[in-house]
């Protein structure tokens, strides 16, 4: 065959494919529920209860996710997933999306086949340890020669590494692939420290079999926005899974809540009409292909990210987290909410 014919049943064969080929929610459609990555156990984020419902910050934001394109937030199957496991999960299929206390960097934004969408949670790395152990521990500069359980695969391992190198002090790195393995090592006494995002040490803590004798240290050492991610290629999907947080962060701005929604679909505000899908002749909802209820949809299920956030980790939880960077730009935090128009 010649040369620019070969050139062109190549070309016709790439265009034919992905002409075929459906998108992720045409394929969440058609299964009839999301497949959404999650945690294999982090109380507050994602963790299922003795019923096997799960609850948490994370799976909230997946039930958004459902109630957009179902009109129901309970469409969704929670696929458990390892530090090691979720990025694996995501490129081959087993999930449409990973919303799993995920820090969002460089690496696999760029070489992974994934796209990281929106930051719905700053964090940042810290240490526990046990007060009655090291009482004289205030700060992780302190931790010479000490052993620290740290999970593998994980930004926090390099954080650590990075950490100690840059202060020139000396440590024993305890490691463990599995979350659950890392808190039973901790808890036995197997390492005199324990390093992670700190709202995990906050979750951590209170599994242990005495949390009361175990102390967060209040030094952070690095940045760790967590995002939900998705494979690359579907721009349509990304979207969905962005404009999802946006949706509830705008919706924290405007108050709008659960228990208001109904009012505020009456609104006059070109803003919350335009949101909620009641402004006449918008289209906005049509490049996302869904329809134009889907925000009203989302806050009448899971409600705000501020009530989202308080239901989960805030302070009147076990987690007594507060809003701190994650509170709206507003109040003097990070979240803002890009405009929906």
């Amino acid at each position: 065959m010649h040369l620019k014919n070969i050139a062109l049943a190549i070309y016709l064969t790439i265009i034919t494919t992905e002409h075929v080929s459906a998108s992720t929610l045409d394929t969440v459609k058609a299964r009839g529920y999301l497949q959404c990555g999650v945690n294999t156990g982090l109380i507050g984020f994602a963790i299922p209860d003795k019923k096997g419902y799960w609850k948490g910050f994370d799976v909230d934001y997946c039930r958004a996710v459902a109630a957009a394109i179902f009109s129901d937030p309970q469409k969704v199957k929670f696929i458990p997933l390892s530090a090691k496991e979720r990025f694996t999960a995501l490129q081959s299929g087993e999930i449409d999306v990973l919303i799993r206390n995920t820090t969002w960097t460089m690496s696999p934004d760029t070489s992974l086949g994934i796209e990281f969408t929106a930051v719905n949670y700053f964090d940042g790395q810290s240490f526990m340890i046990n007060k009655k152990k090291l009482p004289e521990i205030k700060s992780p500069l302190q931790l010479s020669g000490a052993s620290i359980c740290v999970q593998s695969g994980t930004s926090t391992e390099i954080n650590l590494a990075d950490y100690f190198k840059k202060n020139k002090i000396n440590y024993q790195p305890v490691v463990f692939e599995k979350f659950t393995e890392v808190n039973a090592a901790y808890d036995a006494g197997r390492c005199d420290a324990y390093t992670t995002d700190q709202s995990s040490l906050y979750a951590t803590r209170l599994q242990l079999s005495a949390p009361q004798e175990n102390i967060i240290l209040s030094d952070i050492i690095s940045k760790e926005p967590f995002a939900p991610a998705v494979r690359e290629g579907d721009q349509q999907w990304t979207n969905i899974i962005r404009w999802t947080h946006y949706a509830l962060v705008n919706a924290e701005e405007y108050g709008i809540t659960q228990a208001n929604i109904k009012n505020m679909i009456r609104s006059d505000n070109p803003n919350i009409q335009r949101m909620l899908g009641t402004e006449k002749g918008s289209h906005i909802a049509q490049e996302l292909g869904l329809d134009k209820e889907w925000v009203t949809r989302i806050i009448e299920n899971v409600g705000n990210y501020g009530e989202i956030f308080e239901r989960n980790i805030g302070k009147n939880t076990d987690l007594k987290i507060s809003r701190g960077i994650n509170a709206l730009w507003t109040h003097g935090g990070l979240q803002y909410g890009i405009p929906i128009r």
